[in-house]
C-alpha cells in the first residue's frame, strides 16, 4: 500500500479541512493555529496532489425527499469485475438516486437518495433482473435496508474528521461538532425558479466562488452570496471534506449491517460504544444499523470487528451475526464516486 508522507502541518490542515468544511480560511487559521499564508499554501498543496475533494450535498429532505437506501449484495466471482462494473454503469448506475456505488469481485454496495420508495424499488427490481439475467447473483437476492428520513438517524455521513485526527495522533482535542445529525428536519421548502438554477451549480461546482457560480447562471455575485448563505442556513445544502484514504496509507474500507434483537434495541450509550473513530457513515432505524469504517491494516480492523461483537454478544444486542464485507482500496472499484448532481437536478425539476 503506498503512503503518502506529510508533515505536521499538513496532517493539522487536512484534520481541519475534514471537521470544519464550511469555514473560511481564515476561520480555520485561527482555530488550528496556523498562519494564514502557511494554511493556504498547504491547502493548495494538498488539493494539487489530490488528497482531498470538497463535495456539497444537496439536504433533499427540505425539497419533500423521503429515504436513504443502501443495497449490498454477494456476486457470483465467476464473472469478471471488469464485465460486471460495464454492464452496470450502463443499466444500474445511471440513475440519478444512487450517489456512491462501489463493489469487489464477489461483493458490492451502493447508497442512494430517493423521493419515495418506488423510485427505490425501480432500481432494485432492473438491479435484480440485470444480476439474474447475467448469472452474477449467488444464492441471495440483493439485501435493501432502507433509512426513511422521518424515522431514522444519521449520525455520520462520511465524516473523516474523527478518523483522521487518530490516525494522524493530533494532541489537541477533537472538539465535538453541534448538530451533527443529517437530513434532518423534514418540513419543507420551496425554491424559486433562480434559487433552483444557483442550488444546482453550488451542488455541481462545490470549489467554485461566488462569481464563478454567477457567471455560470447569469446573477450578480451578490444574489449568489445571499442564496449560498441562506442554503447553508437553512439547512438546504452541507459541504464535507473527503480525503484520499488509499493515498494516505489506508488498506480497508469496511461495510456493516447490524441487525438488533427484536427484544432489545440498543440505547443511546450502546450506539456511541459503536461509532468507533473509524467509522465514517452511520445511518440507523430502532432495530438495524449501517456502518462504513476505514482502517489502516487488516489487524486494525478485525481488532476492532472483534470488540464491537463482543460488545453486542454481551449485551445480548444481537441474535445473528452482522453482515461485514471488508473492501481493499487495492482491489475496489468506485463505479459512482460521489455523484450528487444528478439527484439534485431530479428533485429541483419536480418542485411545483
Amino acid at each position: 500500500m503506498k503512503r503518502t508522507n506529510l508533515t505536521s502541518n499538513e496532517h493539522n490542515v487536512l484534520y481541519g479541512l475534514t471537521k470544519y468544511p464550511h469555514i473560511s480560511d481564515s476561520e480555520l487559521s485561527t482555530i488550528l493555529h496556523v498562519k494564514m499564508s502557511t494554511l493556504t499554501s498547504i491547502k493548495r498543496r494538498l488539493k494539487e496532489r489530490k488528497l482531498f475533494k470538497t463535495l456539497t450535498i444537496p439536504l433533499i429532505n427540505r425539497l419533500g425527499c423521503e429515504l436513504l437506501s443502501v443495497i449490498y449484495m454477494q456476486y457470483n466471482p465467476v464473472i469478471p469485475l471488469e464485465e460486471r462494473v460495464q454492464t452496470t454503469k450502463k443499466t444500474i448506475e445511471v440513475f440519478d438516486e444512487i450517489f456512491f456505488s462501489a463493489g469487489e469481485q464477489e461483493k458490492g454496495f451502493s447508497i442512494s437518495l430517493a423521493k419515495n420508495y418506488t423510485d427505490v424499488e425501480r432500481i432494485n427490481e432492473i438491479r435484480t433482473e440485470t444480476f439474474g439475467r447475467m448469472g452474477l447473483l449467488e444464492d441471495e437476492y440483493p439485501h435493501e435496508v432502507i433509512f426513511p428520513f422521518e424515522t431514522s438517524h444519521i449520525d455520520r455521513f462520511f465524516d473523516y474528521s474523527r478518523l483522521l485526527h487518530q490516525t494522524f495522533s493530533l494532541t489537541e482535542a477533537d472538539p465535538p461538532q453541534s448538530n451533527r445529525e443529517w437530513f434532518t428536519p423534514i418540513d419543507c421548502v420551496d425554491l424559486s425558479i433562480k434559487e433552483r438554477r444557483v442550488y444546482i451549480a453550488l451542488v455541481e461546482h462545490p470549489d467554485a466562488t461566488a462569481q464563478q457560480i454567477a457567471d455560470v447562471v447569469g446573477l450578480s455575485r451578490h444574489t449568489i452570496t445571499r442564496m449560498k448563505e441562506r442554503f447553508f442556513t437553512d439547512g438546504l445544502l452541507r459541504q464535507i471534506v473527503l480525503p484520499h484514504l488509499a493515498e494516505l496509507g489506508f488498506e480497508l474500507l469496511v461495510f456493516s449491517h447490524i441487525t438488533f434483537n427484536l427484544h432489545r434495541f440498543p440505547s443511546t450509550e450502546e450506539i456511541a460504544f459503536l461509532d468507533t473513530p473509524s467509522t465514517v457513515f452511520f445511518s440507523r432505524r430502532k432495530f438495524e444499523a449501517v456502518l462504513i469504517s476505514a482502517y489502516q491494516t487488516y489487524q486494525e480492523y478485525k481488532e476492532d470487528e472483534m470488540k464491537k461483537i463482543r460488545y453486542l454478544k454481551e449485551k445480548n444486542l444481537i441474535v445473528s451475526p452482522p453482515v461485514i464485507q471488508p473492501y481493499s482500496f487495492n482491489r475496489m472499484v468506485n463505479i459512482k464516486d460521489f455523484t450528487f448532481a444528478p439527484i439534485a437536478k431530479k428533485v429541483v425539476a419536480t418542485l411545483q
